[in-house]
């Protein structure tokens, strides 16, 4: 009970999410007004009752699942999580209602699996939105990819990334702990993780 969801705002559609105080390994999970519904990009890792309903919860990888069955139950939100992590010895208590292979589109979220920091990582988009989670840590001084995982497959998951997001105008990064624009994001990923 003393745990609560803080909703911050990103832009009109988007609203970072964050459990306070802090629960564990405290991360953000971010809210997206579609138009034709809500959904959330991961999930916060305490459970709020009294947060605005959400129909589909989609994961960028099963590190970040937190209160989903809670918020499965309460609301009758879908879960989504790419098969690659799905079957993750992590997500035997948890329940799926899909898993996904490829890329899709959901009422103009468009989700890109690209393997690396864990098999089924995947990043989304949402208009000028990236949603990329810890498959790069931001810091003021440097941007390195997350270490935990497969280098070769993480660096060729980056490689990816960089391919999708080519020519795209984006305006805003949302990382699992920031919160960031793009350009300066961008230039700090090129220089940094990709040339690494």
């Amino acid at each position: 009970a003393r745990y609560k969801v803080v909703a911050t705002p990103v832009n009109n559609k988007v609203t970072r999410l964050n459990s306070r105080p802090a629960l564990g390994y405290e991360h953000a999970a971010y809210r997206i007004e579609t138009g034709r519904g809500v959904c959330w990009i991961d999930c916060p890792s305490c459970f709020d009752p009294s947060v605005d309903p959400m129909e589909t919860i989609f994961f960028t990888h099963h590190h970040f699942l937190g209160a989903s069955n809670l918020y499965r139950l309460e609301f009758g939100a879908g879960v989504h999580l790419h098969v690659g992590d799905a079957a993750d010895d992590m997500c035997r208590h948890f329940t799926f209602d899909a898993v996904f292979a490829g890329s899709f589109i959901h009422q103009g979220i468009e989700a890109f699996p690209v393997d690396g920091h864990t098999p089924g990582f995947t990043f989304y988009l949402f208009e000028d939105t990236l949603f990329i989670c810890d498959y790069v840590f931001w810091s003021d001084a440097d941007m390195k990819f997350n270490p935990y995982g497969p280098a070769e497959l993480t660096l060729a998951g980056g490689r990816r990334i960089a391919e999708i997001l080519a020519g795209r105008k984006l305006a805003t990064v949302c990382g699992y702990n920031y919160v960031v624009d793009y350009d300066a994001w961008q230039q700090k990923f090129i220089a940094g993780p990709l040339s690494s």
